[in-house]
């Protein structure tokens, strides 16, 4: 065969572009750039404003490659990184995006949050947001506008790496499209059609557990108390293909009253709890008068030690009346900050003599300031991050010196 020649004429560019390129690489600063799927790089000349994420829509998740890491910047960390065996101090961290906040906005609110972890002695967090459905009976999951795009997610997640926080990843259905149907709640959603329903889900999962994966995040929740569809056999090829995927723990948080009531049928790794259990005890109740009505709850289920099992909401309303109902999101009855400090104290005393894996907080919200009192006008009760009682409590339970569960593999 004869060998081609290549022409003077077409030595010259690529001797050019070859002197453009490589006289930058060696200096550190590369001039192209190849895009996912793109065939052929563009040029890049000095700092380039990308813009703000876009949120992902339709159900697809949008993209499965994280966006640039944020830069290194200076950030807290934590007292004592999390291994295996450690309990888990964390907070929820709840996010729904506005996705015209640029990529600045976010990194910037992510490292206030870190902060504000790490000055509370966490050592844990877990990144809940909302995804949608039509109804109770809708067999389509999509992300909104207030879904955090993966990519957006990954940014604060490895913000919250830098810091040295174990990280979770905790999509969580949105209920407000199911209120307005009966009185809906996402424990009690019926899909007409479930293999409808498990394949929606699990293309809006993709991405997410991808991006949780490339972040090494430890933990991914695959679904939040979702009573009605526990035990469905089409949990075994979803958590099979999330496993797959991510090579972090697969988790399930169950509803207290589901986790009380019978065995809680998910082929999952790892179960947790979120654990509103109602006390009938006056607002003066001591702190020892709480554990006893945690446990009266717990021991409907199982007696004695819990090694395996996360507290993954634990919160309650700094009013009066809310022991009877410590997850009430909507009433607004007088502030009454011991009410929460001393909920916050009894539950970790029942999660340090139960031998539990650890607690996290409900919650913060990713827009505010933590480090600012709640405007109790227009707050949520359930909000604690400025509130010093409630901080004090969570700051000794954090550094009260329980090791954890253990490793024993019999737990």
């Amino acid at each position: 065969m004869k060998r081609t020649r290549l022409p003077l004429l077409a030595v010259l560019p690529v001797t050019v572009i070859a002197f453009v390129v490589a006289v930058p690489f060696v200096a550190g600063d590369q001039p192209l750039r190849w895009e996912s799927g793109s065939l052929l790089p563009s040029l890049v000349l000095g700092d380039e404003d990308t813009g703000p994420s876009k949120a992902p829509s339709g159900g697809d998740g949008g993209s499965t490659h994280a966006a640039s890491a944020p830069p290194e910047s200076t950030v807290a960390r934590v007292d004592e990184e999390w291994k295996k065996g450690m309990p888990q101090w964390g907070m929820q961290l709840y996010w729904e995006d506005n996705p015209k906040h640029p990529t600045e906005y976010v990194d910037k609110q992510a490292r206030l949050q870190s902060d504000y972890l790490v000055g509370m002695h966490a050592n844990s967090v877990s990144v809940s947001f909302p995804f949608y459905t039509g109804g109770l009976t809708s067999t389509k999951i999509t992300a909104g506008g207030k879904t955090p795009a993966p990519e957006r997610i990954a940014r604060v997640l490895r913000i919250f790496h830098q810091a040295g926080l174990r990280t979770t990843v905790r999509p969580i259905m949105d209920e407000k499209s199911l209120h307005v149907t009966n009185g809906g709640w996402r424990g009690n959603i019926d899909p007409a059609g479930r293999d409808a329903w498990f394949a929606s889900y699990k293309k809006f999962l993709t991405p997410y557990l991808k991006a949780a994966d490339e972040t090494h995040a430890a933990s991914f929740v695959i679904a939040t108390e979702l009573n009605s569809m526990e035990g469905d056999p089409h949990w075994n090829a979803l958590v099979d293909d999330a496993e797959k995927q991510f090579s972090g723990e697969v988790a399930y948080d169950s509803n207290w009253d589901a986790y009380v009531g019978g065995p809680v049928d998910m082929p999952v790794s790892h179960l947790g709890i979120d654990a509103y259990f109602p006390v009938k005890v006056p607002d003066d109740a001591s702190v020892d008068t709480l554990v006893d009505g945690w446990n009266d709850w717990l021991d409907k289920k199982s007696t004695g030690p819990l090694p395996k099992i996360t507290i993954a909401e634990a919160g309650i309303t700094a009013m009066n009346g809310g022991y009877r109902a410590p997850g009430d999101f909507y009433s607004k009855r007088a502030v009454n900050p011991e009410v929460q400090a001393n909920w916050f104290t009894a539950v970790c005393e029942v999660v340090r003599e139960r031998h539990m894996k650890g607690v996290y907080w409900w919650s913060i919200y990713f827009d505010d300031d933590p480090n600012t009192k709640p405007d109790d006008k227009v707050a949520s009760r359930l909000d604690f991050a400025g509130r010093p009682l409630t901080e004090k409590a969570i700051k000794s339970c954090f550094t009260s010196g329980y090791a954890g569960p253990g490793t024993d593999p019999a737990n």
